[in-house]
């Protein structure tokens, strides 16, 4: 009874507390880089996250990611099992498991998190401790450290607007017995996805989505899972030049020079569409 009543008291308040006092020191101020990633990061040699995720660096130091990601977003998942008996009851943040000894039975706690700045960048996390607040440390740390950019676009033919709204092409993600299928919707078409991977595709800066599932869906550490590989599927994918414009394929952050850029593209194209067809 002590464990749940321990569990039982975190409150997501206590958790916005914690996060609260960790943004209000600066990683600028507190942080001495241990890597010469991290140095070049700190002294502004480096300014965008792209050119360390083209180069295929790996990111050890959480501050890295958010310097150079200030509005990154970040959410737990709810993977636990849910309160009450036959499954009753809300589902929670915290998968719960216990190992039997002679003295007695020793809980874990297991939690994943996601990072995104909704621009094309996420990340997923993974953690596991005796107590609540580690675990959910450590999921968010993880998920920092194993930030990825995925390809956005407009791939379906009822659509072609020429916004990177959806998906540029069809994808397909495994883990265990569980298969998730990401397809691309037309503008409008809103997440017509499982909750929790709605989550994840929200913070991945997705706005249309269809999607089809197969196998045991229930068990959320496979589904999630395998979004995740289904995303990364999306970079991995080897495209022809020419459909990068006809799909409307943008990787990683977009930043905000480029998508004035692409307006006045478009606007030009369409008053030059207009003033053929008035001829």
């Amino acid at each position: 009874m002590q464990n749940n009543e321990e569990f039982d008291a975190e409150t997501p308040e206590e958790g916005a507390i914690v996060e609260s006092e960790e943004e209000q020191e600066s990683p600028e101020t507190t942080w001495t880089p241990k890597t010469k990633l991290g140095e070049k990061v700190k002294k502004g040699e480096i300014t965008d996250i792209n050119s360390i995720l083209d180069s295929g660096k790996t990111i050890n130091e959480t501050q890295i990611v958010e310097l150079l990601l200030p509005d990154l977003e970040k959410d737990l998942l709810l993977v636990g099992q849910a309160k009450g008996k036959f499954g009753g009851g809300k589902r929670r943040v915290f998968k719960q498991t216990q190992k039997k000894t002679n003295e007695g039975n020793k809980p874990r706690f297991t939690t994943m998190a996601i990072v995104g700045n909704k621009n094309g960048i996420i990340g997923f996390g993974y953690g596991k401790s005796k107590e609540t607040v580690p675990a959910r440390e450590k999921a968010f740390r993880n998920a920092k450290l194993n930030i990825f950019k995925i390809r956005r676009g407009c791939g379906s033919w009822q659509c072609m607007c020429g916004e990177p709204h959806s998906l540029p092409f069809m994808v397909e993600g495994k883990s265990g017995s569980v298969k998730v299928r990401l397809i691309p919707a037309p503008k409008g078409t809103g997440l017509c996805i499982e909750k929790e991977c709605a989550k994840v595709i929200e913070l991945a800066g997705i706005k249309d989505i269809w999607s089809k599932t197969f196998g045991q869906t229930k068990t959320k550490m496979n589904l999630i899972k395998a979004c995740e590989h289904a995303l990364r599927q999306l970079i991995k994918t080897k495209i022809q030049p020419d459909h990068v414009k006809k799909l409307s394929i943008e990787e990683g952050q977009i930043t905000p020079s480029e998508q004035e850029k692409t307006e006045t593209e478009e606007t030009s194209e369409k008053e030059g569409k207009d003033k053929n067809l008035k001829k």
